[in-house]
């Protein structure tokens, strides 16, 4: 009887849990506004290396982590990496102004539900700050890399 309800409780956490997005799995759209409500969409970065950076201007880790994401992109953005932002902020000033403090010129976009956005969701986003890499086929080499690691994954990607 013990088996039985602790295989019901695995069996049910894993149907309700949010979808993680896995290595080498290719990535859902995401079709977001930016600054200027524009909606941008993920697809139109294909061919390139991107990461998908999800994170908030209320994050403390988020905006400490900023700075070297800000590098990074700086350091490689003419050949061929972007990245793509993914705020989680409901409320869009503070978002903007985070931008502009935090110096950021990469692609931001806004999903104003916070933590009910669906493309968190979609993602498996359970804590910010998070990030996927994906190679030019749009799919997925790494999730969370930071620091050295992070710079080494999108120099060879570039290759």
């Amino acid at each position: 009887m013990k088996k039985v309800f602790f295989v019901s409780i695995v069996l049910i956490m894993c149907l309700t849990g949010a979808a993680q997005i896995k290595i080498g799995a290719a990535v859902p759209e995401i079709s977001l506004p930016d600054v200027k409500d524009s909606v941008i969409n993920l697809s139109s970065y294909k061919g390139k290396v991107v990461l998908i950076d999800f994170w908030a201007s209320w994050c403390a880790p988020c905006r400490q982590a900023n700075p070297s994401v800000v590098r990074l992109y700086k350091k490689y953005k003419g050949q061929g990496f972007e990245v793509f932002g993914v705020s989680l902020d409901n409320k869009k000033a503070a978002w903007v102004k985070a931008i502009k403090q935090d110096k950021i010129k990469y692609v931001q976009v806004i999903d104003t539900g916070g933590w009910n956005s669906t493309v968190a969701a979609t993602y498996g986003v359970e804590q910010i700050p998070t990030n996927f890499l994906l190679d030019r086929n749009g799919n997925v080499v790494a999730i969370d890399a930071e620091g050295k690691e992070l710079d080494k994954l999108v120099k060879d990607l570039l290759k």
